[in-house]
């Protein structure tokens, strides 16, 4: 059975409130079923996508309590040594996932720990694969102690992206593996850890949220 995030069933209801109707009236008004078929596969293709788009698939926690695993679904576009300005305020290694349209939307807390820092950003809607969109583009910050070190990230709106959920709430702690929000449509996840730790993943790998581990912290 298909589970719908419950922060999306308003844009579902929507996209089925109006394809439903239309797929039955053409049925109903065109008789030549030559032409009536291929046309009602456009909003019932809408309808199946949507509900596609806004699953929310089970996963299993993922390795030990030292590995960090990925936020989001979707495909590893940057591993890189930066300065991270907003929150820790330090030079660390940046791992980013860009997911597409295909991709599941859930978001995943990467590893166990407490909330130290949280900030919503408002922005632009650039392509969420440009390097400037982690800067402009409308985002969440989310900080997490952990007793291996602390762990950054960044959900990041895309170009469709109108909306974005985060579950953080500072001094709360949170579990591995476990749901802590959601990005509307096309969108990007940007992870920060420490310099030492080590990255599992690399370019151009898809990985999955909850499950895919993208670096070991030291112990």
């Amino acid at each position: 059975m298909t589970i719908i995030h419950k922060n999306t069933y308003g844009t579902w209801l929507l996209v089925w409130a109006i394809c439903l109707p239309v797929a039955f009236a053409i049925f109903y008004f065109i008789p030549w079923p030559f032409i009536s078929y291929p046309l009602a596969t456009i909003p019932m293709f809408f309808m199946g996508f949507v509900t596609f788009f806004f699953r929310v698939p089970k996963r299993k926690r993922t390795g030990d309590d030292n590995f960090v695993t990925s936020v989001a679904d979707g495909e590893v576009v940057v591993i890189e040594k930066v300065f991270e300005p907003e929150h820790l305020k330090r030079e660390c290694i940046q791992v980013s996932v860009y997911m597409d349209f295909f991709n599941v939307h859930v978001n995943y807390w990467p590893i166990d720990g407490k909330v130290d820092y949280y900030k919503y950003h408002p922005g632009r809607y650039m392509l969420a694969y440009l390097p400037k969109a982690s800067e402009l583009n409308e985002h969440t910050s989310v900080g997490m102690v952990s007793k291996y070190g602390p762990v950054f990230f960044k959900q990041i709106a895309g170009t469709f992206a109108r909306r974005i959920v985060s579950h953080a709430v500072v001094g709360r702690k949170f579990v591995k593996s476990r749901e802590c929000g959601i990005i509307k449509f096309g969108s990007r996840v940007d992870m920060f850890l420490p310099l030492d730790a080590d990255v599992k993943v690399e370019l151009g790998q898809c990985v999955r949220g909850a499950e895919t581990i993208i670096a070991e912290l030291k112990k």
